[in-house]
């Protein structure tokens, strides 16, 4: 059993792959509007800080849940 979970947890983790990867794709694309449109710099950084939090927000959810099925078998 302690097997299945530490695949749980590994599993979990994991989402930090797919948080990482929508943030570069994200700023790449903000880069991309910045060179098209300088004087939306402003706008454009706003939203993509907000866009980052939010998918980093998945990545801390995904670790918290790993370590929680780590921390609570051992109980």
């Amino acid at each position: 059993m302690d097997g299945l979970l530490g695949i749980a947890a590994g599993i979990a983790v994991f989402t930090g792959v797919g948080a990482g990867i929508g943030i570069g794709i994200a700023t790449g694309k903000a880069a991309e509007g910045i060179s098209r449109q300088p004087e939306a710099s402003g706008k454009i950084m706003s939203q993509t800080i907000l866009g980052a939090a939010l998918a980093e927000a998945t990545a801390i959810y995904g670790f918290v849940i790993a370590l929680i099925i780590l921390f609570v078998k051992s109980a």
